[in-house]
């Protein structure tokens, strides 16, 4: 358990805790929310909300039936944010692999790491000159992409399962609707 004096030292650090303090972070952090858009709604966007409504009349079918037309748009919407994230997956993806000098960030940590002050007199061994001189190309740029990237890939399955399974529960009521509505105008 956490004593009474470290908990109100805690608190006296997170007053003095402002965020970012220059405007370069300051700008960074603004950013944060819109890296790549996935949580907002599809509606907010003009153009997804207008496929939304093309997807579902096509599901739907029948426009009269106006709760059936509602869960069809539940589908198309989980669809489209599947689309969504699947897109800015494959975008991320591409935009890291076309680019020529990708790997220069991870090469650019191990380079500070050798300027700091106390390996400073520490000979460089020949394998971090060869790692440095070189690129990736190939399967090797791909997993230097893929290790550099998880956390942004990780984010993005979150995404991706939350749309599959809005998708599955908006199907299962979508169909269990139309077969009442089946059943009812049978009787």
């Amino acid at each position: 358990m956490t004593s009474l004096r470290k908990i109100q030292t805690n608190r006296a650090n997170a007053l003095t805790s402002t965020g970012p303090r220059t405007a370069r972070g300051r700008a960074r952090v603004g950013q944060n929310a819109r890296r790549h858009g996935l949580s907002l709604s599809v509606f907010a966007d003009l153009a997804l909300s207008e496929e939304v409504e093309a997807v579902a009349r096509e599901i739907a079918g029948d426009p009269t039936n106006d709760n059936i037309y509602q869960l069809a748009r539940r589908v198309a919407e989980a669809q489209i944010d599947l689309r969504r994230v699947r897109y800015a997956r494959h975008q991320l993806l591409c935009d890291a692999l076309a680019d020529p000098h990708y790997d220069m960030r991870a090469k650019m940590r191990v380079i500070k790491q050798l300027l700091t002050p106390s390996l400073a007199n520490i000979p460089v061994p020949a394998f971090i000159e060869k790692y440095l001189s070189t690129t990736p190309e190939g399967l090797a740029k791909f997993a230097t992409i893929l290790s550099e990237e998880m956390k942004q890939l990780v984010a993005m399955d979150r995404y991706e399962r939350r749309a599959l399974s809005r998708r599955k529960f908006a199907v299962r009521a979508f169909d269990e609707a139309r077969r009442r509505h089946r059943d009812d105008c049978i009787n």
